[in-house]
């Protein structure tokens, strides 16, 4: 467990007596737990309205949390019952009876925005899942992950931009799926680090990349097709997403265009490595993503203008 978690586990967990926050506090709590992952904020701070940026801390916030909880707090049973604490002070929330400080701020956002609690829970079953389930049959198995792991946070943005509804939530859904699957493909070796497998069973199976093979972490040239295989139809989900674009207010088109776009990208660094993941990340570098940053901008401002 990290020591800054440790510490906001000592302060505000399950077993410790405090009076909630205020509400001022309390935004100023999950904004500064925010800032202190900066890296997740360099598109927030640049692109989003202005007043939803404390809203958008908030939410992160309450994910933030939730993922130390089950991936910080040693696992296994322990993260089982922080998590199932986690989802009591939850529905607490949604009954008015806040108390740890993401909760007091939380219960703003979802009355402002009218946000159901079943995206917050979906997510809370995602972790849970993570302690239980380690590898992945079939791809309908993963996608069903991602429904609960990834799709939730998109349809928490469209709540947050006053833009939901079950046409753009399930061009969101492809999206965010696309998202989470492009990161386990990049991850392929991090994930099995930790005992995690994404790759599933029926795919290397019928690639005939096997369980030896993937014990050994052997690159072969039934991974490479493999892997070309679940690179080609993640883009055809983001293709499938990329209509959200045009369907969402002005002022949020060009961060919905950065996030498919990045997730592009992330797919091509994987085509550009041959596929070879074992061997090194294909991660974006810092000028890669402060291109897709200023190419969003840029169409931000054209439009705007062209608007004008």
């Amino acid at each position: 467990m990290s020591n800054g978690f440790t510490a906001e586990l000592a302060r505000f967990g399950p077993q410790q007596s405090y009076a909630p926050p205020s509400r001022a506090r309390a935004q100023v709590y999950c904004s500064r737990l925010a800032r202190a992952h900066y890296e997740n904020f360099t598109v927030a701070s640049v692109l989003l309205p202005r007043h939803l940026i404390r809203h958008f801390h908030t939410v992160y916030a309450y994910c933030r949390w939730a993922d130390d909880l089950a991936d910080e707090a040693g696992g296994g049973a322990n993260a089982l019952a922080l998590l199932r604490w986690w989802r009591e002070e939850l529905l607490s929330c949604y009954d008015g009876r806040p108390h740890h400080p993401v909760f007091v701020a939380l219960r703003d956002t979802i009355r402002r925005f009218d946000i159901p609690p079943e995206p917050f829970l979906d997510l809370l079953f995602a972790f849970e899942q993570d302690q239980l389930v380690k590898r992945y049959r079939t791809f309908e198995h993963l996608l069903g992950y991602c429904r609960c792991s990834a799709n939730p946070v998109g349809r928490l943005v469209l709540y947050l931009c006053g833009a939901f509804d079950e046409e753009r939530a399930a061009l969101s859904d492809y999206i965010c799926t696309a998202l989470q699957l492009a990161n386990f493909w990049q991850d392929v070796a991090r994930d099995f680090a930790i005992g995690r497998v994404y790759l599933p069973r029926e795919d290397r199976e019928r690639f005939g990349y096997s369980d030896a093979d993937l014990a050994a972490r052997r690159f072969t040239p039934a991974f490479a097709e493999l892997l070309r295989f679940e690179v080609d139809r993640t883009r055809d989900l983001f293709y499938s997403g990329m209509p959200l674009v045009e369907r969402m207010p002005d002022t949020m088109q060009a961060d919905i265009e950065l996030f498919i776009q990045g997730g592009l990208s992330v797919l091509r660094k994987i085509e550009r490595c041959g596929y070879n993941v074992w061997a090194r990340r294909p991660a974006l570098a810092k000028w890669e993503k402060g291109m897709l940053l200023a190419g969003a901008l840029w169409r931000r401002l054209r439009g705007r203008w062209l608007g004008g």
